[in-house]
């Protein structure tokens, strides 16, 4: 009696490797790419600093009022009671005063401006009484208030931001704040994406008797819209072993990770995983999760490989659980934070079978007490896409749990911090 070809649907089917020996595999084999190109910081949001920024001279580069006020000594302040002080100059951002404070007097100082030495507060405007040229000022302020003193935020030659920094619109303000124009930035990857598969149609074309529009191509697209990256569009790629193996080889020589869709379960007309056997070096194939099990990973030529599943859903599971984290080392990316996962109490009770890690499309609400709840979006079938459309936040049911009971707490990763 022949063995039976394992089924995409059996939690116990041999070669599973779970969700976190997968991922901790992928990023141990991808490497981080080489080479890097000089941008205006205006263009530089999102991309990966190459090379480190260092301050050539202080932030603050100069001792300035951090109020609108008056600056002075704090040795005429008052002992108690109050006292009286003559105002002596004034000084803008920009134009500092260069002239004499002398004990007994005060320098009207506005936001920014520099403090002139020898004076040690600035004392708020609203915190003194004005009459004619002099102010009435109490005895309750104390030295250093209201001051940020040179190179309190930066000293010069100190590194700012270090190789790898994911750059984000305060990293562009604070290289500006150093008078840096351009930076160095890691090239961009090239990323090679293409559906598979006789039943899928193009937009614009007529699809036959069983034939399907391409959605997953244009999640992939819209996925990969980054700063950072590069998207070879293959489109669909003829669903014959030695067409796939061309098209395979031959833009391994140019892109450094090729994305493929469809063709990697156990049917006999899946042809994706026999041309990644035939022309590269498959490490996996199978993983512990629902939905996405199907999910090949191996290399091709230069080029890491993914092949994920057909079904909608599962393409953009798979996606953002393992190869955005791929994209995101060999990018460089050394600091950015993971996107969130954090734990919601489940609105309704959720079926899970033990042996696999389930991956749900949900909705994360805030209540009146702050606490979040999450419910799914309703039927989890990996070819509906409106789920995905529907949702805000997927629902981690992690490898060993069972079922979880309305109230419990569950693991969700918003949508907000991956897309």
């Amino acid at each position: 009696m022949n063995n039976p070809e394992p089924s995409c649907t059996d939690i116990y089917e041999p070669g599973l490797i779970s969700v976190k020996d997968a991922l901790s595999q992928i990023l141990s084999d991808v490497p981080v790419i080489q080479g890097y190109e000089r941008l205006n910081i205006e263009k530089a949001r999102g991309r990966t600093l190459y090379e480190p920024v260092i301050a050539a001279f202080n932030v603050p580069p100069h001792t300035n009022s951090a109020v609108d006020g008056y600056a002075l000594r704090s040795s005429d302040l008052p002992a108690q009671g109050e006292c009286t002080l003559v105002i002596g100059g004034h000084a803008f951002a920009g134009r500092p005063y260069t002239g004499e404070i002398r004990p007994g007097q005060c320098l009207r100082i506005m936001t920014g401006a520099s403090v002139p030495e020898g004076l040690d507060i600035v004392v708020m405007q609203e915190h003194v009484m004005l009459k004619d040229n002099s102010i009435l000022i109490d005895a309750r302020h104390k030295a250093g208030q209201n001051i940020r003193k040179a190179g309190e935020d930066i000293q010069q030659g100190h590194i700012v931001l270090q190789p790898g920094k994911y750059l984000t619109p305060p990293d562009i303000g604070l290289i500006a704040s150093l008078g840096i124009a351009e930076i160095n930035v890691a090239r961009k990857l090239k990323v090679a994406i293409a559906s598979t598969g006789n039943e899928i149609f193009s937009l614009g074309a007529t699809p036959s008797a069983g034939g399907i529009y391409d959605s997953n191509r244009y999640s992939l697209l819209a996925a990969l819209d980054k700063p950072d990256i590069d998207v070879i569009n293959l489109g669909i790629l003829e669903d014959e072993p030695a067409s796939l193996l061309k098209s395979f080889n031959e833009i391994s020589d140019y892109a450094d990770v090729i994305i493929s869709t469809g063709g990697v379960s156990v049917g006999e007309a899946d042809y994706t995983k026999a041309a990644l056997q035939e022309s590269g070096q498959i490490e996996f194939w199978k993983v512990a999760i629902k939905p996405g099990r199907p999910l090949a990973f191996g290399t091709i030529g230069n080029a890491a490989f993914f092949g994920l599943p057909g079904n909608p859903v599962a393409v953009m599971v798979t996606f953002y659980q393992f190869v955005l984290p791929a994209l995101e080392k060999m990018s460089g990316i050394n600091n950015k934070p993971s996107a969130p996962v954090f734990l919601a109490k489940a609105a309704h009770d959720l079926r899970k079978k033990p042996g696999r890690t389930e991956v749900l499309r949900g909705i994360i609400e805030q209540d009146d007490s702050l606490f979040w709840s999450v419910k799914t979006t309703g039927q989890q079938g990996s070819g509906i896409l409106s789920s995905m459309s529907l949702a805000n936040a997927f629902i981690i049911l992690d490898h060993e749990s069972s079922n979880i009971k309305a109230g419990e707490w569950v693991k969700v990763q918003p949508f907000s911090g991956l897309f």
